[in-house]
């Protein structure tokens, strides 16, 4: 065993952060980057109609900036204290919640950000479901305190109600919004009280559980509340278990403002010391495979096309799985088996980017890729083959009809329209007789962004004919018999030539289940 590789492993902490849309994700992200030392000020992300040029490290894309929403998963890296931090942050709208799934299946931990005025809402709450499948530790952090909210017993209460989840507050708030006082800190024994800006006060416990020394705040109703609340939630409540969180059995509970800052380092300093580093990932044929191993190995979650659009840059993500990956390394894509060179690779360090000299598991690189690789692949060093499981991909629900409005622009359009739908989120289809171009989305702002991108970053301007929602069914090309085919139920090929049916709804479905009973309709997810 390579005791560096051992080492390195130990101190890597690799978690993506899920929230619904304005819960306060992407400005956490910020924090974390500015109490590491990677930035120096926290962008926020713009809201409509306020005049900032601050802008979130995190969210690269400019439609991102003039919308003020995440659309992209985001990855960066960071220090703290001793950890190597990979942070992957998610885009929260529900109509991007592909790129999110595939981004959850590498990281070993989740950040859950909830807005305390708000609660559970309903993207939170699919997001959960999708980490809480996978058994790994989530951390939830009840954010927003720095404005009124709701009590914090009852967003407990609803944490553990709604998501089925076991609760252990690690803190408890003194006071909301204008009559906030601090955190009274159970974990740490401590009270934590807003000094200034930029400094926070932490006064130590006594034995009785009251903050040491003469304070004005405890004369407060406020202070005893939040006392009372905290000693019934130790005597009543969850029991503090290390083995349940790693299990995602039992989510630790933070309060705290991640647009003041407040609060934030006690979560990331809680975070790093309970958070689990990189564990065995299983391959399709059951092989174990440990991070530990000398064999490098990683798959690929996500592509992203012009991230630099100085450049039209490429970069597929990999999530290293096991062993060292060293520049200039050749590695096999398992799907082809073709060896390549790593010889452009990259680290994201907050809003920059640098030349990966080496990286070990749990760290995210990226790839500069000319179209060797697709999402879901696997690559590997050495003679002993690894294939690990394949990533989620959703059928899509909705469908419109793409073509270029100049003509003169058809190469364009066509470059742009291949890249694009290399990241996963739009999928392409042709229609069977006479190869018009069809694109289908899980949501509507897929192809609001699919078409701004097309045109700032490919200058193709293209004219989109709704279809409206279908059911898209694949079937074995053995079936296949075009006279199936009718306007019930187009019949299309995908971008790898499969035979797929878009139904009009579910009788339309169920018409041609029942006059072609022998062929199997299959669909993605």
């Amino acid at each position: 065993m390579d005791k560096k590789i051992e080492e390195e492993v130990k101190r890597r902490r690799t978690f993506a952060i899920i929230s619904h849309p304005d819960a306060g994700k992407t400005t956490i992200t910020e924090q974390l980057l500015l109490f590491s030392g990677a930035i120096r000020e926290a962008g926020t992300v713009k809201a409509k109609g306020k005049k900032s040029n601050k802008f979130a490290k995190s969210d690269w894309m400019e439609i991102e900036k003039q919308r003020g929403i995440s659309v992209t998963s985001s990855v960066m890296q960071v220090d703290y204290d001793g950890f190597q931090v990979n942070i992957l942050d998610t885009p929260g709208h529900e109509d991007f919640s592909e790129d999110t799934y595939r981004t959850l299946m590498a990281v070993d931990a989740a950040v859950m950000v909830v807005d305390t005025g708000k609660g559970i809402e309903p993207q939170t709450k699919k997001l959960f479901e999708v980490v809480s499948r996978r058994g790994i530790p989530i951390f939830t952090f009840m954010n927003k305190l720095d404005r009124d909210g709701r009590e914090p017993l009852d967003l407990v209460a609803e944490l553990e109600e709604v998501l089925g989840i076991d609760a252990y507050p690690m803190n408890w708030p003194m006071g909301m919004g204008k009559t906030l006082l601090g955190l009274y800190d159970l974990y740490n024994q401590r009270v934590e009280i807003r000094k200034s800006e930029e400094e926070d006060l932490f006064i130590p416990l006594d034995q009785e559980g009251q903050a040491n020394g003469n304070h004005e705040f405890k004369e407060s109703s406020i202070y005893t509340q939040a006392i009372e609340d905290a000693q019934l939630l130790h005597e009543a409540g969850n029991e503090f278990d290390r083995e349940a969180i790693n299990s995602g059995k039992l989510t630790p509970v933070f309060f705290g403002s991640a647009l003041t800052g407040f609060g934030v380092q006690t979560f990331l300093d809680a975070f790093v010391d309970l958070a689990p580093a990189p564990s065995t990932v299983v391959t399709v044929d059951n092989t174990k495979i440990d991070p530990v191993d000398e064999q490098f190995t990683g798959f690929i979650f996500k592509i992203q096309a012009n991230m630099n659009p100085a450049h039209r840059d490429r970069i597929a993500f990999v999530r290293i799985v096991s062993g060292r990956f060293v520049k200039g390394m050749n590695v096999v894509l398992n799907r082809t088996g073709k060896t390549i060179r790593m010889a452009h690779t990259t680290q994201f360090l907050a809003d920059a980017r640098e030349e990966v000299q080496d990286a070990y598991p749990g760290d995210i690189i990226g790839l500069y890729d000319t179209g060797n690789f697709q999402i879901g692949d696997t690559i590997y060093d050495g003679n002993r083959k690894v294939q690990f499981p394949e990533l989620p991909q959703f059928t899509p629900e909705l469908f419109m009809k793409v073509a270029p409005k100049n003509i003169m622009k058809q190469k364009s359009f066509h470059k742009g329209i291949q890249q694009l739908v290399q990241e996963g989120a739009i999928q392409l289809y042709k229609t069977f007789h006479t190869e018009e171009y069809i694109i289908g989305a899980v949501g509507q702002l897929q192809f609001e962004v699919f078409q701004y991108r097309l045109l700032h970053e490919y200058n193709a301007e293209v004219e989109m004919t709704p279809m409206g929602s279908k059911i898209a069914r694949w079937i074995d090309e053995k079936d296949l018999d075009p006279k199936m085919s009718s306007s019930r139920n187009l019949l299309a090929k995908d971008r790898f030539d499969n035979p797929v049916f878009l139904f009009e709804n579910q009788f339309a479905e169920n018409w041609f289940k029942d006059k072609h009973p022998e062929i199997e309709l299959m669909q993605l997810m």
